[in-house]
């Protein structure tokens, strides 16, 4: 029997195009990767526990500034370490782990939905969650909580697609596993779990497969054995040694960064609401939009007890449950939920791009948000007084900028018409993710980063002076180009300055003080008319003072700990 070569060509484009888009998104996330120094609040800390450990070989337990950090595990630091290791350069390799996660998270996203679906609900799969707000804007950032929902995910996926296409236990213990080193990451990595009981559920209605009971028992000491593997040799050390840090850091992770941050927070605290109003609805666009013409989808799809949909769905609502239930709450605590509803609404997107009403809807909202850009730009660009204000503030000049991209829609809306909105959205939002990784860093690293800063300091004080950084932030040690010390990231300031003070004194000519100016006026004691003026960094106004300007403080060695950056030396 003779078949026609036309199936096998289709095959192989559709390969070439299933190949082709993996490759555009990866080059996609990676766009910016090397034009900005790591900024604040957390990647500056991250970055300098990576090179801590690159400096000085301690790996097991992450110090920042010399004093031990104890409020994360090290499996983060390790990733940016080896980035910044392989690749020569903090500003190369830090951004590595966030980068290769998302990716990670897509490929995971999209080859189940392939096999669930096929290539083309797959492909449109990717795009809605490159599309997505809160996935592109981490995917970008280096934080911890892309590498958690990478591990999050794969545990996720290993479940799905034990559960839905092959009962191998491979994906059963991969499942575990992952959670096991998501744990490690983040403390939540657990979060996969959420799945189980719409999965025991479907499997009641003979729509999923389900291990047998025992397997669990294999599966939680797959995930023990995994987080043992860190957790029983840091609390050995810790525990037979004789630094009284490392048991305080031992005590911290186990207890209070775990079950006492979750239910009795000491910051973040919000409402139990606080996902429903303040977070959805801009963490989740644009796939909020489509939740009028879903709830319908979803309604037909419980009747039919479709595990495909249920198990991620109904994971969802119990993540959403559990991080509310905490009074400590912060947005990017849900980026896990994203890949499970792409996931949940893979098989709707096809139909959904022909709602007209959600095409419209998401023509509305480019049109708002790059109209206000637009606005915004140009008054700014006319020197409006408020925004001119807070130009100066944060020391960036935008208007050109967001003039650009604002101005996008009106071409978009010109070609493609309301009626294909959802189009319009998805590239406004490549666009925008491009200018910002682009034109936005190069805009804002400046005034995100202290490193021009601190090269004005070392230009003062030459650079064989030493330098004390009294109540810092990690972005200033990381950028310092000359010794540094510090004296207790949690010791109160006025104990602090004591301390700088006796040690400032010790030899003034050759130690100085970086010192916000808020502070130093404070300071009766200071002689101010030996301040250098550096102007405004981060948002604050920093004076640099010669050791000679202290010569009336009163110091003392014995009010806070002195520690040396191993990075500055």
């Amino acid at each position: 029997m003779r078949f026609s070569p036309l199936p096998m060509t289709m095959v192989r484009h559709t390969r070439l195009f299933w190949y082709l888009f993996l490759l555009i998104a990866f080059v996609l996330l990676a766009i910016g990767l090397g034009l900005r120094d790591p900024w604040p609040a957390d990647e500056p800390r991250f970055a300098l526990n990576a090179l801590e450990m690159l400096k000085t070989g301690q790996f097991w337990f992450p110090h920042r500034a010399g004093e031990i950090y104890p409020d994360k595990p090290p499996v983060f630091m390790w990733a940016m370490a080896i980035g910044i290791a392989v690749t020569g350069s903090v500003r190369w390799g830090f951004m590595l782990p966030s980068l290769l996660a998302a990716f990670g998270t897509l490929f995971l996203v999209v080859d189940l939905t392939k096999r669930l679906y096929g290539v083309r609900i797959a492909i449109l799969a990717g795009v809605a969650l490159l599309s997505t707000f809160q996935f592109a804007l981490q995917a970008r950032t280096a934080q911890i909580d892309m590498s958690l929902t990478f591990f999050t995910t794969l545990g996720a996926y290993g479940f799905l697609r034990y559960a839905l296409i092959d009962t191998k236990n491979i994906w059963w213990n991969i499942s575990w596993i992952a959670m096991g080193v998501g744990i490690l990451t983040k403390g939540v990595g657990f979060l996969p779990l959420a799945l189980i009981p719409g999965w025991i559920l479907c499997y009641k209605k003979g729509t999923a497969y389900h291990p047998e009971w025992k397997q669990y028992i294999k599966g939680v000491l797959l995930l023990i054995l995994t987080v043992s593997l860190w957790v029983i040799p840091m609390v050995l050390i810790a525990t037979f040694g004789d630094d009284t840090t490392l048991t305080a850091y031992r005590d911290n992770i186990l207890f209070k960064q775990t079950g006492e941050r979750y239910a009795n927070s000491w910051h973040h605290l919000n409402p139990w609401y606080y996902y429903l109003i303040s977070v959805i609805p801009w963490a989740w666009l644009p796939l909020i939009l489509a939740f009028p013409w879903l709830i319908k989808h979803w309604h037909r799809r419980w009747k039919k007890h479709d595990a495909r949909i249920w198990m991620p769905l109904s994971a969802i609502l119990i993540i959403l449950l559990f991080f509310s239930l905490s009074p400590g709450k912060r947005g990017v605590y849900i980026l896990p939920t994203i890949p499970l509803l792409i996931w949940a609404i893979a098989p709707s997107l096809p139909g959904l791009l022909y709602k007209r009403g959600l095409n419209y809807l998401g023509a509305l909202i480019v049109i708002a948000v790059s109209g206000t850009l637009l606005t915004a730009g140009i008054l700014g660009s006319y020197g409006v007084s408020r925004l001119s204000e807070l130009s100066q503030h944060y020391d960036v000049v935008p208007w050109n900028w967001w003039m650009t991209i604002g101005a996008l829609f009106i071409p978009l809306i010109l070609w493609l018409k309301p009626r294909r909105g959802m189009l319009i959205f998805a590239i406004w939002m490549l666009a925008f993710w491009i200018s910002w990784s682009t034109w936005g860093y190069m805009l804002m690293n400046t005034a995100r980063s202290p490193h021009d800063m601190m090269q004005e300091v070392i230009r003062i004080t030459g650079k064989d002076a030493s330098l004390a950084l009294p109540d810092f932030d990690e972005e200033f040690v990381l950028q310092a180009q000359q010794p540094v010390v510090q004296f207790g990231f949690q010791t109160p300031l006025e104990k602090q300055l004591s301390r700088a003070y006796a040690w400032v004194k010790q030899s003034p000519d050759e130690r100085w003080m970086l010192i916000r100016t808020d502070q130093a006026k404070g300071e009766t004691c200071i002689d101010q008319s030996e301040k250098h003026d550096l102007g405004i960094q981060n948002s604050d106004h920093w004076w640099l003072l010669p050791g000679s300007a202290f010569y009336r403080c009163q110091g003392s060695t014995d009010s806070s700990p002195l520690y040396e950056a191993p990075t500055t030396k």
